[in-house]
């Protein structure tokens, strides 16, 4: 008796060990699928993540392309950024925030004619100082990172 289910058990888990491994598997903490240029994507990004928390300027210019363009999602130019204009812009913004903390749960990585989309959502919070009172503030949205391939790495063509 024992010898013959020692035989049929390991064709019942057949089925499960065949299910099990036919999973997707996704990045730790993400929805997308793990491949290496998924990871690379994610890799990448997560630098950017980094020097915004540091308020790095110079390797968020570095991570830009030359040909970095952002119109804020609305019509009017006047909000409309370029790579000249980025540096200007964040040190601006950056120079009133004292600490930040920025969060990003990526949606999905995918690849157009025009370029490498990343769908994020994200959660920003930020310390700031106004008339010698600190005060935080919160930002939770959807956006989409564009990015350009630029040898083993990437650029980034709009979204920061």
């Amino acid at each position: 008796m024992n010898l013959k289910l020692n035989k049929i058990i390991p064709l019942l888990l057949l089925p499960f060990i065949f299910i099990t491994a036919c999973q997707k598997q996704y990045i730790p903490n993400t929805e997308i699928p793990d491949n290496n240029f998924n990871r690379d994507v994610i890799n990448f990004c997560e630098r950017y993540r980094h020097a915004v928390e540091d308020l790095n300027v110079g390797v968020l210019l570095n991570l830009a392309s030359p040909r970095y363009f952002d119109n804020s999602g609305t019509v009017s130019g006047d909000d409309d950024v370029n790579k000249q204009h980025l540096e200007e812009i964040l040190g601006e913004r950056f120079k009133s925030i004292d600490e930040i903390r920025y969060e990003i749960k990526y949606r999905s990585v995918f690849e157009d004619e025009s370029a490498i989309i990343v769908q994020i959502i994200y959660t920003m919070s930020f310390q700031f100082t106004i008339d010698g009172e600190t005060r935080w503030h919160n930002y939770t949205g959807d956006k989409r990172i564009n990015l350009e391939r630029d040898g083993n790495s990437f650029l980034i063509l709009s979204g920061m």
